[in-house]
């Protein structure tokens, strides 16, 4: 399932390991960690591989004209991102080599996915393409009529889109087909969170939701009290409660059965990071270039790190470290000395 909790842990006590400085160009995507390298692009276009144990790079490639602003995803040995231009890549995760590109002819805003032997990417004019992984063959096309901007979303033999067009769409893995819709009041770019029958987002129009897939129906919907913002962050669901943070500038913890708020947890900045649930903390960043470790099931205060500017990726967590990348284009590693 689709949850945002970490598989890593994480040491009680977090310090700063390294730092690795972009010499140009913020980090807006979410590092991705694998066989010891962390894998990252830059808005100025640069594409990087950092070694996790000393923050040195290993290689980058450069976008021609263009820049980064969707994580990347890795598997078998390959590292595939898209960039601001539309153009998908396939790089040697070892070495960096190019091994395909497709032109995908519209911007990449989210990580693509897998689902079996394919890739998929969602791109800015809404088209979901699925691609042989090995190759970047097309092996089907779905066309939304809006833009997608989240990651697609993957549980069995379905994956999960939510539209520019207001609707969360299901859609088959076997042929690319539309098996369902659900109309989610305004538009959305957060990536679905899964968990059993339920799909949670945020949308917009300052609403998030709790759709039942099977049924095609809003289980239930919460709006902020105090000042309801879009939502840009995607949503982790951990043992009964729903994290996601706001543009409101805060991290609300919702209840999963019932969409009633348990706590909130301000910040001084639009809160677009999504949380990742490490144990009883859970991390995300803030605009206001701090990431913050909050107490999962009191919404309090538990750690803090001075990113030195705005943190709209999510935080990464692997191989007991915490990656932070901010639009400074600093990409921070904590752990324990």
């Amino acid at each position: 399932m689709a949850t945002g909790v970490a598989k890593s842990e994480l040491p009680e006590k977090l310090e700063l390991l390294w730092t690795f400085s972009s010499k140009q160009g913020g980090f807006d995507a979410t590092p991705i960690v694998e066989s010891g390298t962390v894998f990252i692009g830059n808005v100025a276009e640069k594409f990087c591989a950092v070694d996790l144990a000393t923050g040195k790079p290993r290689w980058e490639k450069s976008a021609p004209s263009s820049g980064f602003t969707a994580s990347a995803a890795v598997r078998n040995g390959r590292v595939y991102v898209g960039d601001m231009d539309g153009v998908l890549y396939c790089f040697d995760a070892a070495g960096g080599k190019e091994l395909w590109r497709v032109n995908g002819e519209a911007a990449v805003y989210s990580s693509p996915n897998f689902a079996g032997d394919n890739v998929l990417f969602g791109l800015s004019d809404g088209k979901l393409l699925c691609l042989d992984a090995a190759s970047g063959r097309r092996v089907w096309l779905y066309q939304s009529p809006d833009q997608i901007r989240c990651f697609p979303t993957i549980v069995g033999d379905r994956t999960f889109v939510a539209g520019c067009d207001g609707r969360l769409h299901v859609i088959s893995l076997a042929d690319g087909k539309q098996t369902g819709e659900t109309a989610m009041e305004a538009p959305s770019g957060s990536a679905p969170a899964v968990f059993g029958d339920r799909v949670f987002l945020g949308t917009e129009g300052g609403r998030f939701l709790a759709v039942d897939w099977r049924t095609a129906s809003v289980a239930w919907s919460y709006e902020a009290p105090e000042r309801p913002a879009p939502y840009h962050s995607s949503a982790a669901v951990d043992r009964g409660l729903v994290l996601v943070g706001s543009q409101d500038r805060l991290l609300h913890a919702l209840d999963a059965k019932t969409g009633k708020r348990v706590w909130a947890f301000p910040t001084k900045g639009r809160v677009d990071s999504s949380p990742v649930v490490v144990g009883r903390r859970v991390f995300v960043g803030s605009t206001d270039g701090r990431v913050y470790g909050v107490d999962r099931e009191t919404g309090k205060e538990v750690w803090r790190f001075e990113a030195g500017g705005a943190v709209t990726g999510s935080p990464a967590v692997a191989a007991g470290r915490l990656l932070i990348g901010t639009d400074s284009g600093n990409l921070h590693c904590l752990g324990a000395k």
